[in-house]
């Protein structure tokens, strides 16, 4: 077997209500962290705004897209092309009538491996998300990028450990 360092980075910061704000932040740490070496960089989850499922206000199914056509995976990706490394892209998706806590995993040429759907959706006090999000329809995933084979879990999917076992047996390296 021969021996392979892969670098990862993770981002974790605030947001505000402002997409484009949003996503220039994120475009700039995703720039330091390659700076740095990194060959996969995970930005926050749901980084196109504040964390909105505290409370049910119908308004923020407005800031939902489909995967094509969100805004912060196309910018994403592009800059995943740009930069050589691969970044998986958490979004707000919109599905016709169904709504997702999604992550779009952009290879190191800026293509879309694929969509996974977060499975596992919490509902209790401060995180009102099935008001949101249905479950996911994807099944776990693992992805084979230029860097080394992942798989993406979104959130509370880290509580359940089928999540980290399915990604294994599909051939995961890392998990995130």
């Amino acid at each position: 077997m021969t021996e392979r360092v892969i670098a990862v980075a993770a981002i974790q910061t605030s947001y505000d209500h402002d997409m484009k704000a949003n996503i220039a932040k994120t475009e700039s740490f995703v720039r330091e962290a390659a700076r740095q070496g990194a060959q996969v960089i995970l930005p926050s989850e749901l980084f196109q705004g504040i964390y909105f499922p505290t409370k049910q206000d119908p308004k923020w199914f407005a800031t939902a897209y489909p995967a094509k056509k969100h805004p912060c995976v196309l910018a994403l990706a592009k800059l995943a092309k740009a930069l050589k490394v691969v970044i998986p892209i958490s979004f707000f998706e919109k599905d016709g009538p169904r709504y997702y806590n999604s992550v779009a995993v952009a290879d190191a040429d800026g293509e879309i491996l694929g969509v996974y759907r977060k499975s596992h959706i919490p509902d209790g006090p401060g995180y009102l998300e099935k008001y949101y999000f249905r479950p996911g329809d994807t099944g776990f995933k693992a992805w084979k990028t230029e860097y080394g084979t992942i798989g993406v879990g979104i959130c509370w999917d880290q509580w359940y450990p089928e999540a980290a076992r399915a990604m294994v047996l599909e051939g995961a390296e890392i998990l995130f």
